[in-house]
């Protein structure tokens, strides 16, 4: 039986259990490549509850997702990254969840923003055509997982799930801000997204084991533009950012994080946890088409946060989500 027809029938649930668990892990030690991903991601977005969106949206929107699992304690970085993006006018469909492997996930983070999460499909297209933002809640999206999941659990490595998520955003998004917890899965996540119909995206996994654009040390990254993998590295100190000890940018439960992204939308919090944040906007920015360089990328972001525009504009998703 093929990976692709195991996998179909996974998710339909005509797998035992242990027909479940040794599929998955035998696809482990063999190591998955892009076409096991690019298959299992497609047959899982079949079988997700999708956002009634336009194809001009879905072709405007970005995800800027990581993988999790990099266990480095840092507070909700691509989260807060997304509520700046979605200010400077992007189109921020945020596929996300409740914590597993940290303290707070993003859907933990934004609850305690005081954004209403469970949205109807079609109230979630609304607040991303009003807002430029909205949060794709993985739970709601994916019911296949429910009897996935204890399998999954039941396994003591990672699984292909661990890399699958971010690449089954139910809005069908065409841009992504990447992050993987393993640089070696870098160039196999780019083929995958090729072979997903992406259009611009940069994949990124850190030096020092995160799955974002570090502060502290250089980023490795592969970039997607007209199905072409451009790789290279990304060194904050040649971007015009500062280095910054790790340990700066560790977070804490999703009351603190969310107190952490407050005071960096208020100007409050000025070190490391703004500038990381920055850095990963300016990627995102160039990845979405806002942006022709760094540079400029850089100026729009620091805009956003100097004139206060992302605070009043994380007010606008909080006042609308709890509207709909």
């Amino acid at each position: 039986m093929s990976t692709e027809e195991q996998f179909r029938k996974l998710f339909d649930n005509n797998l035992s259990t242990d027909e479940a668990r040794d599929f998955l892990i035998s696809l482990y030690q063999k190591g998955e490549s892009a076409n096991d991903i690019a298959l299992s991601a497609s047959i899982m977005r079949q079988h997700s509850i999708k956002l009634p969106i336009s194809e001009t949206l879905q072709n405007n929107s970005i995800d800027i997702v990581g993988t999790g699992g990099d266990k480095s304690g840092s507070f909700n970085i691509s989260s807060t990254v997304s509520l700046l993006l979605s200010s400077i006018g992007s189109v921020v469909a945020k596929h996300g969840n409740r914590s597993i492997t940290s303290n707070s996930g993003s859907a933990d983070l934004l609850e305690e923003l005081g954004i209403n999460l469970n949205l109807s499909p079609k109230n979630q297209v609304k607040i991303l055509e009003e807002c430029g933002f909205c949060f794709i809640f993985a739970i709601n999206h994916h019911p296949a997982m429910k009897h996935i999941m204890p399998i999954r659990k039941s396994i003591e490595h990672r699984t292909i799930f661990n890399l699958l998520g971010p690449l089954t955003n139910p809005a069908g998004a065409k841009k992504y801000l990447l992050g993987i917890f393993d640089p070696s899965f870098i160039d196999i996540m780019a083929e995958a997204l090729i072979k997903l119909g992406t259009d611009k995206a940069y994949i990124v996994s850190s030096n020092d084991g995160m799955d974002e654009i570090s502060i502290s040390t250089t980023t490795p990254f592969a970039y997607i533009e007209d199905n072409k993998i451009t790789k290279g590295i990304i060194d904050p100190e040649a971007d015009g950012f500062k280095l910054y000890p790790k340990e700066q940018i560790i977070g804490g439960n999703a009351k603190d994080n969310a107190k952490i992204t407050k005071d960096i939308f208020k100007g409050i919090e000025q070190g490391a946890k703004r500038e990381i944040v920055l850095i990963n906007s300016s990627y995102a920015l160039i990845a979405d088409g806002k942006a022709r360089d760094i540079k400029e990328a850089r100026e729009i972001s620091i805009d956003a946060l100097d004139s206060l525009k992302v605070l009043k504009h994380l007010e606008l998703i909080r006042d609308i989500s709890n509207k709909l």
